[in-house]
């Protein structure tokens, strides 16, 4: 096909698309979207070329493994509670604004730990917001000069741009001389402990430092965020799948906590849930690579610096790896009861070398926050919705506001339920803009 000038392939068939993801070497990350993405964020994990990728990774990983995220739920179960405990029966909720705020606390707490002040937190959270929103505009139009316009839109991710990266550069400025007291259990504190190694091979430069954080910042927030949106606008759609759900969480959230590592295993219609929400509709939908010398793929030669597209969209609704793709069909997870998926067929965190990292750590924190939230509200959509999906560089619902009734058995969470926060609530109503970034393929 035709992208302007240039001549892409698009990968069809999940075989296909399996073996361009298993040769990172020859199938790159690469492509018009991703040289923007490394001007605006920089070099990190998710957007780097395949030679820098492994060392990176090997870089982050402990701060992803299952035992770190087990670890982790207790905060996002903080956050899930942080969101919704100020909501009020028939109230209006900006569920898609909620939600993003809801993973980038998540994510900056993962990054920071406690070492930010509530004000700072807070306005981390709006910048993110604001610029995650305007990204996608920036990676996709060409024309530098229209972002230079003096618009609102314009001033507003501007002046973001700017103070996230002043927020950013003070906490590692902090950090490393020492004020925040011993080393932090978090990821900058991985980050600036590999930028101190003496292992030549190891060690990373101050501007490494900062793409990392800035990459895990956009990565962890959107994708998260446009997953727990576009689950609970499905479960509204399919009263029976939610009606299961409520039956699921009052029985294992009996306290009407939020879920521990003693709960999420026992949460199985739930995982199904989120497993099919990502088939359905997987944020990421959209991916490019580019050739790194001349190679054949399904009898077709490529020159190298060629262009490839794949879709998890498109393979996720393929009739012959999914029957009735079109239906949001949570069942078709059960044991026994869905045919093998071909490899390929179901991507939504892309697969081989670069497969996402994070991809334990956003379903843990996507099945702490659905379950706690069904636990005490049911979320409605206002008389007359009508769905409008903008696929842009991520795919979810980006506006979608919905009326909260408390459960019945239930109730709604009583005031004061979060014994203690460092973060204050900070709902974001930023204007929307089509806006997203790579997550799920990081």
């Amino acid at each position: 096909m035709r992208l302007g000038p240039l001549r892409a392939w698009v990968v069809c068939h999940p075989e296909l698309v399996h073996q361009v993801l298993m040769d990172a070497r020859t199938f790159d990350k690469g492509g018009p979207l991703y040289d923007r993405l490394r001007t605006l964020l920089g070099d990190g994990v998710g957007t780097c070329r395949h030679q820098a990728h492994r060392r990176q990774r090997r870089l982050l990983q402990p701060g992803f493994r299952k035992a770190r995220v087990a670890d982790q739920t207790g905060l996002m179960g903080e956050e899930a509670e942080s969101v919704c405990r100020e909501w009020r029966a028939g109230q209006e909720v900006d569920v898609s604004a909620t939600l993003l705020t809801l993973s980038a606390r998540v994510i900056s707490r993962l990054l920071f730990s406690d070492s930010l002040d509530a004000a700072t937190a807070a306005e981390m959270h709006r910048c993110l917001v604001t610029i995650v929103r305007g990204l996608f505009l920036r990676t996709v139009v060409p024309v530098d000069a229209l972002f230079r316009v003096p618009t609102p839109a314009n001033r507003r991710f501007r002046h973001a741009s700017i103070r996230l990266s002043a927020i950013v550069d003070a906490a590692v400025a902090e950090r490393r001389r020492g004020e925040s007291g011993t080393d932090r259990d978090d990821l900058l504190g991985v980050l600036l402990s590999a930028a101190r190694s003496k292992d030549e091979a190891e060690a990373i430069t101050e501007r490494e430092v900062r793409s990392q954080v800035f990459t895990l910042m956009f990565a962890g927030a959107e994708s998260t965020a446009l997953c727990l949106t576009s689950a609970f606008d499905l479960l509204a759609r399919h009263p029976e799948d939610e009606r299961r759900l409520h039956s699921e969480v009052d029985a294992v959230l009996t306290a009407g906590r939020p879920p521990g590592q003693d709960e999420l295993p026992r949460l199985v219609h739930t995982q199904r849930v989120l497993t099919e929400t990502l088939r359905h509709r997987p944020p990421g939908w959209l991916f490019t690579r580019v050739t790194t010398k001349e190679t054949v793929l399904a009898g077709h030669r490529l020159p190298r610096g060629a262009t490839v597209l794949y879709s998890p969209y498109l393979l996720h609704h393929d009739p012959a790896s999914f029957p009735e793709p079109d239906r949001f069909l949570p069942d078709r997870w059960l044991p026994g009861q869905a045919p093998a998926v071909p490899p390929g067929a179901m991507i939504p965190f892309a697969a081989g070398t670069r497969k996402c990292i994070g991809e334990t750590f956003a379903l843990t924190e996507a099945a702490v926050a659905i379950a706690y939230i069904a636990r005490h509200w049911r979320l409605r959509h206002l008389p007359g919705h009508v769905e409008r999906l903008r696929p842009a560089a991520s795919l979810g619902p980006r506006d979608l506001v919905m009326v909260c009734e408390p459960r019945s058995q239930a109730g709604p969470p009583p005031q004061g339920a979060l014994v203690s926060r460092a973060m204050p609530n900070t709902d974001v109503h930023e204007p929307r803009a089509a806006g997203g970034d790579d997550v799920h393929d990081a």
